[in-house]
């Protein structure tokens, strides 16, 4: 079926996007790197970026106090080069609350279905998809959660030993324990009892095995870009990265409720603007502070750094 005939049928379905459907995934998306020189991010921790990171973070008093606090988490990862990633991070395995970021798990059970034939792939379920992501559509999560089986099968993909996204011997990690939705029962994560919640670490990890096609398939990785992609929110992230790098690629999922601010991206762009960033935090100002982690980050990673 066209791109356009498809778009038509949802239209009359009342299911058009915004955003449109099957977004094209830049060429060198996902990264193919041989078993044989691949190896999990925990592994790829770099002294030097940790230092360089740390020591930026530390030149700000304000953002310093807020990693003293347990108020903000970061993690950066230098995909520069795929086969020898640079991983560092502040209070990356603190888990926080991050209202609607941890709707990339429900992509991800979506996905893990889908493969295993079953839940079927149909417009309406890839319409709530691309909802649920680039605009954070909670009518479309909650739909998304009904669909693959509610939370226990989120969380038994989560925990999955493939995947391992929750981890309670690396500080928890990506949680879903509630619908998007005012009622509805609740699953609080075993550790700090929250409903949505992430650590940056694990974010970091959704990321970085999605970008290298290893996260359920190669093909579904390249579905999950695609519908990371485009996004339909232009804060945060997103709107630093607009007026700093416009011609780079963003893929992307964010969250904020009252105080709580959270957003992830793997940013794909020419030379040395490969990498992902994860920033969780609660105040205030979180939007603007994420806003500000992005020259912070470019500037640890950029040319003038190495």
């Amino acid at each position: 079926m066209s791109t356009y005939i498809r778009i038509l049928a949802l239209c009359s379905l009342g299911l058009a996007t915004a955003a449109p459907l099957g977004a094209q995934v830049p060429e060198g998306l996902p990264v193919a790197v041989d078993d044989a020189v691949w190896s999990p991010l925990r592994a790829n921790r770099d002294a030097q970026l940790q230092d360089a990171l740390e020591s930026r973070v530390r030149t700000n008093r304000f953002l310093s106090g807020l990693v003293d606090k347990k108020l903000l988490a970061l993690a950066v990862v230098d995909l520069a080069n795929p086969e020898a990633p640079r991983f560092a991070n502040l209070n990356g395995t603190h888990m926080m609350y991050a209202a609607s970021l941890p709707k990339i798990a429900i992509l991800l059970a979506a996905m893990q279905q889908m493969e295993d034939g079953t839940l079927v792939e149909s417009d309406e379920v890839m319409h709530d998809l691309n909802a649920m992501i680039r605009t954070s559509s909670n009518g479309a999560a909650t739909r998304m959660i009904e669909r693959v089986g509610g939370l226990n099968a989120i969380e038994k993909v989560l925990t999955d030993p493939r995947y391992e996204l929750f981890d309670p011997e690396f500080g928890g990690g990506l949680w879903v324990g509630k619908a998007y939705a005012k009622s509805g029962t609740r699953n609080p994560d075993p550790l700090q009892g929250l409903s949505h919640a992430a650590t940056a670490n694990q974010v970091s990890r959704f990321y970085y095995l999605v970008a290298e096609g290893r996260l359920v398939s190669e093909e579904r990785s390249r579905q999950m870009l695609e519908i990371l992609s485009s996004p339909g929110i232009n804060h945060k992230f997103v709107n630093s990265l607009s007026r700093i790098a416009p011609e780079a690629e963003i893929f992307r999922k964010s969250g904020s409720w009252r105080n709580w601010h959270s957003d992830s991206a793997l940013v794909w762009g020419p030379e040395w603007r490969r990498y992902i960033v994860v920033c969780l935090v609660e105040h205030k100002d979180g939007e603007q502070i994420i806003r500000d982690i992005i020259p912070l980050v470019e500037d640890v990673l950029g040319p003038e750094a190495n």
